[in-house]
C-alpha cells in the first residue's frame, strides 16, 4: 500500500489516475468522525480491496457505509459503484 509522502521536499507527490493501493478504511455513515475517527474504522486495506468488499455487500446496504481514503477523503455507495465499474478497477 502507498503512503503519503513527506512534505519535506515532496517532489513527486502527484501520481495520475487513481491510487487503487492507497490506505483505505471502511466506516459506518453518521458514526461522528472526530479525533477518534481512525479508532471507529470497521474494516482497513486497500482502496480497492474496500470498494469490492462494498460490492459484495446486497445493494440495500451499501448506503450505509463509506470509505474513507489517504487524505480524508470520503467515498459513499453511489461513488463507490461507479468507481468498481472502471476499466482500470482491479478485479482480483
Amino acid at each position: 500500500m502507498t503512503d503519503h509522502p513527506s512534505t519535506y521536499k515532496g517532489e513527486g507527490c502527484h501520481r495520475m489516475g487513481i491510487q487503487w493501493d492507497d490506505r483505505a478504511s471502511l466506516h459506518r455513515v453518521g458514526d461522528g468522525d472526530g479525533v477518534l475517527d481512525g479508532a471507529k474504522g470497521l474494516r482497513s486495506g486497500t482502496f480497492a480491496e474496500l470498494i469490492s468488499h462494498i460490492m459484495l455487500m446486497p445493494e440495500s446496504e451499501r448506503s450505509q457505509y463509506y470509505i474513507e481514503k489517504a487524505g480524508d477523503r470520503e467515498y459513499h455507495a453511489e461513488e463507490i459503484a461507479s468507481l468498481a465499474q472502471r476499466e482500470d478497477f482491479p478485479r482480483s
